[in-house]
């Protein structure tokens, strides 16, 4: 899994690239926002439209992802949730936990109308 990351003023990116299966660089996603908070970087977008899979470590990972940052009072969005990954959401019935967008440029805008 690769990670690169992007600042779009006080949002920043995560671009993910690869599966969310666990072990070592699913973790990595994890301390890139612990981080990412500990730079006062609290304004989050994960953009999964490169990710092809994940499974419940991977949303494990999410779920620890949006609750540091909420714990920071700071927030994260999703782009490219692709159609397989967002299958697992509602199933699982994580789909309401994460505010999703299609596109990052709408979920970096939609931290701008709070």
């Amino acid at each position: 899994m690769k990670i690169d990351v992007k600042e779009y003023n006080e949002v920043s990116v995560l671009n993910v690239k690869g599966k969310l299966m666990g072990g070592p660089e699913t973790m990595a996603l994890h301390e890139k926002v612990k981080e990412l908070i500990g730079q006062n970087r609290l304004k989050v977008v994960i953009n999964l439209s490169g990710v092809n899979w994940m499974n419940s470590t991977g949303l494990g990972t999410l779920m620890g992802c949006v609750t540091s940052l909420r714990n920071a009072k700071g927030d994260l969005k999703l782009s490219g949730v692709t159609d397989k990954v967002k299958s697992l959401f509602l199933i699982t019935k994580l789909i309401t936990i994460f505010d999703t967008y299609n596109k990052v440029e709408e979920a970096v805008a939609a931290f701008q109308k709070k």
